[in-house]
C-alpha cells in the first residue's frame, strides 16, 4: 500500500505560482512513476504531469509545458508540482498518483491515489 497527502492548494490570481507537494508513505519502494492529474467541475481528470521515481525522467501535458515543473525529492518521499503563469483555465482539484508499473498520462494506469487539493485561479 502507498498513501499519498497533497498539499499546496489555494487561491491566486491569473499570472501567479503556486507549488502542489505530495508526500508519500507505505511501500514507496515499490512506486515506478508518480503523476499529477486534475479535475474540473463537469470535466473528465486530465494529465498534467508525471515524474520516473527513481530516473527522474518527465512527461507534461502540452497545455502546462513551459509553465509547470515536476520534480521529486527521494529522500522526503515528495513530489512536487511547481506551477508558474497560472491561467483561471488552471482552475481545478489536483490530484497526486503513484504508478507501479511505469510512466503513463493515463489515469487508469495509476494504483493509489491521493485526495486532491483545491486550485483556484481568478482573472
Amino acid at each position: 500500500q502507498v498513501q499519498l497527502v497533497e498539499s499546496g492548494g489555494g487561491l491566486v490570481q491569473a499570472g501567479g505560482s503556486l507549488r502542489l507537494s505530495c508526500a508519500a508513505s507505505g511501500r514507496t519502494d515499490s512506486v515506478y512513476g508518480m503523476g499529477w492529474f486534475r479535475q474540473a467541475p463537469g470535466k473528465e481528470r486530465e494529465f498534467v504531469a508525471a515524474v520516473s521515481w527513481r530516473g527522474g525522467a518527465t512527461m507534461y501535458a502540452d497545455s502546462v509545458k513551459g509553465r509547470f515543473t515536476i520534480s521529486r525529492d527521494n529522500a522526503k518521499n515528495t513530489v512536487y508540482l511547481q506551477m508558474n503563469s497560472l491561467k483561471p483555465e488552471d482552475t481545478a482539484v489536483y490530484y497526486c498518483a503513484a504508478d507501479l508499473g511505469g510512466l503513463s498520462r493515463l489515469a487508469i494506469d495509476y494504483d493509489y491515489w491521493g485526495q486532491g487539493t483545491q486550485v483556484t485561479v481568478s482573472s
